[in-house]
């Protein structure tokens, strides 16, 4: 029998999480759970309650994933992950089979790696990251933890990325350069120093 998870966050991140999770196989969901707690399931995957329920919930259920996307801010996918912590959740990284990642990489806890995104050697990944769909890390990058690559994204190799970065979609980062902590780098930019973005 598969592991139970559950999922924090209803929105559009969660259904694309949804799927990634359905085609990794390793874990069974269990339910989301929204802070909105507007709806009654979500993509048929029931509602469990609120961030308030969420103390009786790890009575049942060990594992839990963030599933709120990032764009504007990392600070409520942060808090969400130290919240589900403090708890004693364990926040498993999830991998897309359609994904590649090196056997010479590390991924964080709780950090998820979309479908046909490509993390190539020596690559470290923090925790809590968001690694969206068809992103491209080169060798020897670093990410920080809480940190979003959006689809299509190239991080070119020597790369550090420091903690709470958002990375726009097909946005291009040079080679070896470093990305401040909570750097919002736009969509479709080239990003070859700490005065873009």
């Amino acid at each position: 029998m598969k592991p139970q998870i559950i999922l924090m966050g209803g929105g559009g991140h969660c259904v694309s999480c949804i799927d990634v999770i359905e085609q990794d196989g390793k874990f069974e969901i269990a339910g989301i759970v929204d802070a909105n707690n507007s709806r009654d399931q979500v993509l048929g995957y029931p509602v469990l309650g609120g961030d308030d329920d969420l103390p009786i919930l790890r009575k049942t259920y060990e594992y839990a994933l963030v599933t709120l996307g990032q764009i504007k801010t990392p600070m409520t996918r942060m808090k969400l992950y130290e919240q589900l912590t403090l708890l004693g959740f364990n926040l498993p990284s999830i991998i897309s089979p359609r994904a590649y990642v090196s056997k010479y990489s590390v991924i964080g806890d709780g950090s998820i790696i979309m479908h046909d995104a490509l993390i190539n050697a020596q690559v470290e990944i923090g925790n809590n990251c968001i690694i969206n769909t068809k992103a491209l890390i080169e060798h020897d990058s670093k990410i920080g933890s809480h940190c979003h690559i959006s689809t299509g994204a190239i991080i070119n190799g020597g790369v550090t990325v420091s903690h709470g970065v958002f990375v726009g979609s097909n946005a291009v980062v040079r080679e070896s350069v470093q990305i401040n902590e909570n750097f919002f780098v736009r969509s479709g930019s080239l990003f070859s120093g700490a005065g873009d973005g």
